[in-house]
């Protein structure tokens, strides 16, 4: 029997990518595509050319440069949502529920936090996701502006815990798999055997 079905591998992988795509768009967002940072070089080199725009032309422009990215963010995040809900359907299989298993039997101190980092770690993602819905349709769902900002304080600020979560989650698991849980990344390639 194998320890992790094919359809949790598939849902991990995909769950992997979607993650890294969401945090890399967040990335850009914040750091290369900044609307601040790119709206003062557009003006600066118009500027040097002899073309004279506005602060709000040029950050309407530095917008205008990200939409596409941001595009991105918003489709991953449709991702994300059926990912939540496939991870919710796999925790009635056993391979899902393989992930939870023996929290309170567990001996280990490290292996019981690591546990308990997955349930927080599904909680915070199960909260990015919703709150990025109410955050997109805040005008459908009648919310007001400032009810939706409020949201994507917190949305944003939850950020930062998934920026933490995804390097020790592989660092976590390249040490393991060098030390005493060897196999664990080719288990969750090719499934594994209990």
């Amino acid at each position: 029997m194998q320890k992790w079905s094919l359809n949790f591998r598939l849902w991990h992988w995909i769950h992997a990518a979607v993650m890294l795509g969401l945090l890399g768009t967040v990335f850009l967002r914040k750091t290369f595509l900044s609307w601040r940072t790119n709206s003062e070089i557009i003006i600066q080199k118009l500027g040097e050319q002899g073309v004279d725009v506005t602060a709000e032309e040029a950050k309407m422009l530095a917008k205008a440069i990200r939409a596409p990215m941001w595009d991105w963010h918003i489709i991953l995040g449709y991702g994300l949502a059926a990912l939540v809900v496939w991870r919710i359907a796999l925790f009635f299989t056993p391979s899902g529920k393989r992930s939870f298993q023996n929290l309170k039997e567990e001996k280990s101190l490290h292996k019981k936090a690591v546990k308990l980092g997955y349930v927080v770690i599904y909680a915070v993602i199960a909260f990015m996701t919703v709150s990025g819905l109410v955050i997109h349709f805040y005008d459908v769902l009648g919310l007001t502006k400032d009810t939706a900002h409020d949201i994507k304080e917190v949305h944003e600020l939850l950020y930062n815990a998934l920026l933490i979560f995804v390097p020790l989650h592989i660092a976590g698991v390249i040490v393991a798999d060098a030390t005493e849980e060897k196999g664990i990344v080719s288990d969750m390639i090719n499934g594994g055997k209990i």
